[in-house]
């Protein structure tokens, strides 16, 4: 077995990571693997850290970004404090790789008139695929689950007397996210109409019109299609919903650290990118109420 794959085997069963996070690594290893191949005639674990540098250039000169630079770094600094740890090499040639400065992008999150728009005013069908739809939205907004934790959602997952779903998040680490009695009703709505169905899958909450599992495609499709009917935003992907549901917690007077909490962020560095867009609400509160702004 060669080096990255024990590697790769040891984020998959060791660490837990998910199989998107594992297959990033892999792709960026992999890459890494080619160029010292073709320009330096070496593997992995005879780089040095002169060589490392000069891949990243190149990544540079490809047209990566800092932030798929600093993507690259990571990866490399994981795969080399492993490699370390099982003696495959004797030192780490990462240790002095610096990351590249990356500029704040604001994440991008619909109004509550946009929201409400689409929750009030939108002609969802009557039917299992438009109460489906309905509450994908309500869901992402009212917990700011991300895509993957949503179509992994087992019935059982609901609470309806603890008034609770839980939800199973990065790395496998579980968290409760209260709910709203109008989303408990919802999702009961919801659940006649999925009895009214041929259900392949008991195990999921959300299914497709086959009764299966969703698939993130279909959700994506879902989302992104419901959001640009009220959003002139350019990605309208159920992250947005993510990150709508904390900038509109934070404006609402939430404290960080019950939304860190909510989100399943590991630190509140993750969470703290939302505050800029509530100082940017405090900023047009002042040019707007202010005599003399």
């Amino acid at each position: 077995m060669s080096c990255i794959h024990r590697f790769l085997d040891h984020l998959s069963l060791e660490k837990r990571y998910s199989v998107h996070t594992v297959r990033s690594y892999k792709t960026d290893l992999l890459i890494f693997q080619r160029y010292l191949e073709e320009i330096h005639q070496t593997n992995p674990l005879k780089a040095t850290n002169k060589m490392i540098r000069s891949w990243l250039v190149s990544e540079i000169e490809n047209g990566n970004s800092p932030r798929s630079i600093n993507r690259k770094i990571s990866t490399l600094k994981s795969f080399y404090k492993f490699a370390l740890k099982d003696k495959l090499v004797r030192k780490n040639p990462t240790l002095v790789l610096t990351t590249a400065k990356v500029s704040k992008k604001l994440p991008s999150f619909l109004s509550q008139e946009e929201i409400n728009t689409l929750l009030d005013n939108h002609p969802f069908e009557k039917n299992f695929e438009g109460v489906r739809n309905r509450l994908l939205v309500e869901l992402f907004y009212s917990t700011g689950i991300r895509l993957s934790e949503m179509i992994n959602i087992k019935i059982n997952d609901f609470d309806k007397q603890g008034r609770q779903l839980k939800v199973l998040g990065k790395r496998n680490k579980e968290r409760i996210i209260p709910l709203s009695r109008e989303i408990i009703s919802s999702i009961e709505s919801y659940i006649e109409y999925r009895n009214g169905i041929t259900i392949k899958n008991q195990l999921f909450l959300m299914l497709t019109t086959k009764g299966e599992k969703l698939n993130p495609s279909l959700v994506y499709r879902i989302i992104n299609h419901l959001l640009s009917q009220v959003s002139s935003l350019k990605s309208t992907s159920p992250h947005v919903l993510r990150h709508t549901f904390a900038t509109h917690m934070l404006n609402n007077g939430a404290d960080l650290n019950v939304i860190k909490e909510i989100l399943g962020h590991a630190s509140l560095s993750a969470t703290e990118v939302y505050t800029h867009n509530s100082i940017e609400k405090l900023k047009n509160v002042y040019n707007n109420a202010h005599p003399r702004a």
